[in-house]
């Protein structure tokens, strides 16, 4: 895949993380978002057993396979439609984006290639002054993330 394509890719794919972001405050309920929508309608076990064709003690497993993070997303899916609702999910990065996510193992790899050459340049009695290293690894780091090598995620 040439260079262009990857960025583009990259920046739609950060854009569509984007939306998720304001999301990362929210707080899941403890005993999971079925349990709590089912309670908030005053819905039974029973009834909601109904709409999904299946028994009451099926629906407690349904709810407690969410609550232990065990259930599918087909699962959550089937039952967000009964309960009229749909159901979306993603992931929301740690840091700003995927951009970001390159560049601090880029820079990770760089320095470790950087740092294992210089090593060995001192013990040949040629060592490199900080700023030439600093330099170094920056060029180095350009490199990685303009290329995306295959090792990138090794």
């Amino acid at each position: 895949m040439n260079i262009s394509k990857q960025r583009l890719l990259i920046e739609q794919a950060d854009k569509k993380l984007a939306v998720f972001k304001p999301l990362s405050s929210v707080i899941i309920p403890q005993r999971g978002w079925i349990h709590t929508i089912r309670v908030a309608l005053k819905m039974s076990l029973r009834q909601l057993g109904s709409r999904l064709e299946i028994s009451p003690q099926s629906v407690k497993e349904i709810e407690e396979r969410e609550a232990n993070g065990s259930l599918t997303i087909k699962g959550l899916r089937e039952v967000g439609a009964v309960l009229d609702m749909k159901l979306i999910y993603g992931f929301i990065p740690k840091g700003q984006g995927i951009e970001e996510m390159i560049e601090k193992r880029a820079i990770e790899i760089a320095t470790d290639i950087v740092m294992r050459t210089s090593n060995t340049m001192q013990l040949e009695d040629q060592e490199n002054s900080k700023v030439r290293l600093e330099k170094a690894i920056k060029n180095r780091a350009e490199e990685i993330k303009t290329k995306m090598p295959k090792y990138l995620w090794e």
